[in-house]
């Protein structure tokens, strides 16, 4: 194949350098009298249930379109990541696929060193349906000790809308109750966790008049970005924070928000309280 139909055909040379890197012994086939590296073409067709000559063809630029389905269990055939299948769905769909949503399990310690680096300003970490899973001091000192909850109640909507504590630190609580609710519903709906934020918005529906009417609403809104937040901190009295929130890179499932202090003064008081 010359340099141009390569070119040409990304998605075809995409999967032939993914069935490349499999060893066939690993995965229960003879690796023995092969010609080439890697899987053969029949041997991915069998692991996603599909017709070789079909496979052949999408290798070949000629097969067509694929389904999301069949993108799915070639995806599971050659072992792919999380960020391989969504580059494997670009190119052979031009999107990227549904979002999945899967159960968080927790930072890497690399993460939780990059919180601790960023005191005095609290930072923490958020799961796609906003449960808290990992912060710094200062946050814990800051904006609650999530330490002290069960993992469960470390949820951001929970607190606002349940803890009184929280509803007193807020300087506008109704406006940031709102964004949250906006918020949360946006984001997760984006991660394809619908079914997971059932019972939570079932509870709270229940439990808060406020955020029965404001889910009724159906407003949505950015979760990341920036903005100033104002708080009342039962020690340190009125603080403001420039908040931002990023995707975490390598999980699509997580986000950092950071809470920057906006003055100096506000600085040295929050090192003052922590140290």
């Amino acid at each position: 194949m010359s340099e141009n139909q390569a070119t040409e055909n990304l998605f075809g040379t995409y999967l032939r350098d993914r069935r490349a890197k499999l060893d066939p012994a690993a995965l229960g086939f003879p690796s023995e009298r092969r010609r080439t590296l890697g899987l053969r073409r029949e041997e991915v067709a069998q692991r996603a249930n599909i017709s070789p000559t079909w496979y052949t063809w999408l290798e070949q630029g000629r097969g067509g379109a694929p389904s999301a389905d069949v993108l799915d269990r070639i995806a599971r055939a050659l072992m792919l990541t999380e960020v391989e299948r969504e580059h494997l769905f670009l190119l052979g769909l031009g999107r990227p696929p549904e979002a999945r949503y899967r159960e968080n399990e927790g930072v890497t310690p690399r993460l939780q060193r990059v919180l601790d680096a960023l005191d005095p300003s609290p930072a923490l970490i958020r799961t796609a349906i906003w449960n808290v899973v990992a912060w710094n001091r200062a946050a814990a000192v800051m904006l609650g000790d999530y330490g002290s909850l069960p993992p469960h109640q470390r949820n951001v909507l929970r607190i606002i809308f349940l803890d009184p504590r929280a509803r007193a630190m807020q300087h506008d609580w109704e406006s940031v109750a709102r964004h949250v609710v906006g918020a949360f519903r946006a984001e997760a709906a984006r991660a394809g966790a619908s079914a997971e934020i059932e019972p939570l918005v079932d509870e709270l529906r229940q439990l808060s008049p406020e955020f029965r009417a404001m889910w009724r609403d159906n407003d949505v809104r950015g979760a990341h970005g920036g903005a100033v937040k104002h708080i009342r901190h039962p020690v340190l009295g009125p603080l403001a924070f420039e908040y931002s929130a990023f995707a975490v890179d390598g999980r699509t499932d997580l986000s950092m928000v950071v809470y920057n202090p906006a003055t100096p003064e506000d600085a040295e008081r929050i090192k003052s309280l922590l140290a």
